[in-house]
């Protein structure tokens, strides 16, 4: 029989995972709320604490509005199935476990198909410094040239390398991916960066002479986020924005736990 060290240890790690299991749920019931699904599509994925090698994605199948922390699967790198039902999508997979597999100090992903962020990512020039929720990502995003859906395994080095360190990633003519050292910070990224994507496409849809903010400010602005002087200063992404916005979760869709 186990030790009552064990069955502590066990029931601690059980915790900790239904704790990230309902961080993720929460982040598909808010990004429906901001329109940012494509029907039963696209993906936001969580490491599970204590398992480097295994995380937490939505089934095939499922509106992001469905979404609780039960019917999360558990999947391992190389696309296992470790709990769960349901299946595990293919595209999802390859995307997520390349970056959750090469990068330790990610959490957390989030991948969109949305209008203003498909047209970006359509752009030559991608994202522009036109506004400050554009800054967040200066210096700190990748581009991935597009290859077709990604259902094949060797297309993880690409999407590796193209992201590098940053913490954002554009997939020419597809989409956006945000990363995070736990769901809310990853999903505040991809509220500020779908935000961004918004404003350049007004701007240039505006057909009205435009400009970009000066490099010297934009520098500033990502030194002011890194290090901020003191505590009313900090401005890191899912800091304070996220606990208000499950607070709000909690009274209108409080199932999201279950």
């Amino acid at each position: 029989m186990p030790d009552t060290m064990s069955l502590l240890e066990s029931a601690k790690a059980d915790r900790e995972e239904w704790k990230v299991r309902a961080e993720l749920a929460a982040a598909f019931r808010l990004g429906e709320r901001f329109g940012w699904t494509e029907l039963v599509w696209n993906h936001i994925t969580a490491r599970v604490p204590g398992h480097s090698d295994h995380f937490l994605i939505n089934p095939l199948g499922l509106r992001w509005g469905e979404i609780c922390a039960s019917n999360l699967l558990k999947v391992d790198h190389d696309g296992r199935l470790i709990s769960g039902e349901g299946l595990v999508p293919k595209a999802g997979f390859v995307i997520h476990s390349a970056i959750h597999k090469a990068r330790e100090e990610v959490h957390a992903c989030v991948h969109t198909h949305t209008n203003d962020g498909i047209a970006v990512s359509a752009i030559e020039d991608g994202l522009l410094p036109l506004c400050h929720e554009a800054l967040f990502f200066h210096e700190n995003i990748g581009y991935f040239d597009d290859c077709g859906a990604a259902m094949s395994v060797n297309e993880r080095e690409g999407i590796v390398q193209s992201l590098g360190e940053n913490e954002a990633l554009i997939l020419r003519n597809h989409g956006l991916l945000t990363t995070g050292a736990n769901v809310g910070e990853a999903f505040v990224s991809m509220y500020w960066l779908q935000r961004a994507c918004e404003i350049q496409m007004k701007v240039l849809a505006s057909q009205r002479p435009w400009r970009l903010v000066p490099e010297t400010i934009c520098k500033k602005f990502v030194k002011q986020k890194k290090n901020p002087r003191e505590k009313s200063e900090a401005f890191r992404p899912g800091e304070y924005e996220w606990p208000a916005l499950i607070r709000q979760l909690e009274k209108e869709e409080p199932d999201y736990k279950l």
